[in-house]
């Protein structure tokens, strides 16, 4: 049986890991060269896995951890950093307004996943929330020159993005959130938005419906605009004219209001397609608040699935996207990149369409 000396230890002691014999350490902290001892290896074995570098093989790097597991060994931080010259941090910066970003529950999920594989790499997650351009630019600019991070993922990339010019400029490895645009040089990690917007204004066709309107998100994010792109595109191949739609800010608040403003127009649509499910919700309250019903007046779908989207009544035909996957993904992706390895331009995360009660077949007449 194993044995590990506690500090209160007078007499040396000595542990057995196979062959391996350690001597105790006597109330001093462990050492390198104590879980070497202990796993039979080198010291530079145990940098090499610890520094997540190549060169050590998988079942000798299982026995390492145990063993630094077993003592309560934990590289030095700092150490790490001078002997690798990296920070062993990667970055995010968020420029929203506050009230925009408690809304939105998109970075709750997808940042659970970004931290899944950062602790399996011993990463940290430098978060930083902006309110300006200044600010946003002396972020980037700062994390890079104080060497604080190793590289960033950029989300809510935008049109003419002045972002992308400066992280090209600046030299440091990235990952963009999709989709980001042509000009983007970066590797874009996300959904196929544009399939998936073609899809459920299919299913709203299929149904029946001719007048489809959009609510998308703040035209700024390229996201935004693919989507409205696609649901143009899609009523045009029907041949349907997209006439109706409006800009919201992807809050339920905006969404009501923007229910409201195309359902008093003289001709207003049978269907509602949200940018997201937050402003879906919020133009299904809309219309109970005025005595129509979803689906039977007007058919509701919503985009970027979230939890209260299959618990709302009636429930949301909605976009799903797994968004700790999608952390996950775009984080391994950076990582690889940071450690000099090559990924796909282009890495689609999976989402599929979830038809609810939201949807039904058009009726005849609509309107406030």
């Amino acid at each position: 049986m194993n044995q590990v000396v506690g500090p209160e230890e007078s007499a040396p002691q000595k542990a057995h890991t196979g062959s391996a014999v350690v001597t105790g350490t006597r109330g001093r902290r462990p050492t390198i060269g104590d879980v070497a001892r202990r796993a039979g290896v080198s010291n530079g074995a145990v940098s090499l896995v610890f520094g997540d570098r190549p060169g050590v093989g998988r079942a000798t790097a299982e026995r390492i951890r145990a063993a630094a597991a077993e003592l309560g060994w934990v590289p030095n931080a700092g150490a790490r950093s001078l002997s690798s010259m990296r920070s062993y941090a990667v970055g995010i910066v968020l420029s929203r307004p506050a009230h925009l970003l408690a809304a939105d529950p998109f970075f709750a999920g997808f940042i659970a996943g970004v931290e899944h594989v950062l602790a399996r790499h011993d990463y940290a997650l430098l978060l930083r929330v902006v309110e300006s351009a200044e600010q946003e630019d002396h972020a980037y600019r700062s994390l890079v020159g104080g060497r604080r991070v190793d590289g960033f993922i950029l989300t809510d990339t935008r049109w003419k993005d002045p972002r992308i010019s400066l992280l090209s400029q600046l030299g440091v490895p990235t990952v963009a959130l999709g989709p980001a645009g042509r000009s983007c040089p970066f590797p874009v990690v996300g959904p196929d938005d544009r399939r998936m917007t073609t899809e459920l204004v299919q299913h709203l066709i299929d149904l029946g419906h001719t007048r489809i309107a959009h609510v998308s998100g703040p035209l700024a994010y390229i996201h935004s605009r693919v989507r409205r792109t696609a649901w143009r595109a899609a009523l045009r191949q029907a041949g349907l004219q997209p006439e109706a739609e409006w800009e919201g800010d992807f809050t339920a608040a905006s969404g009501a209001a923007a229910t409201v403003r195309l359902l008093r127009a003289d001709d207003p649509p049978t269907a509602i397609f949200f940018g997201n499910d937050l402003m879906a919700i919020g133009g299904m309250s809309a219309l109970t608040d005025n005595n129509l019903a979803v689906p039977g007046d007007v058919s509701i779908t919503g985009y970027s699935e979230i939890n209260l989207a299959a618990y709302s009544s009636p429930g949301l035909t909605t976009v799903r996207r797994d968004l700790e996957v999608w952390g996950q993904t775009a984080t391994r992706a950076l990582l690889e990149i940071i450690d000099g390895g090559q990924v796909p331009n282009h890495t689609h995360v999976a989402s599929e369409l979830v038809i609810r009660a939201s949807t039904g077949p058009a009726p005849k007449l609509s309107g406030l």
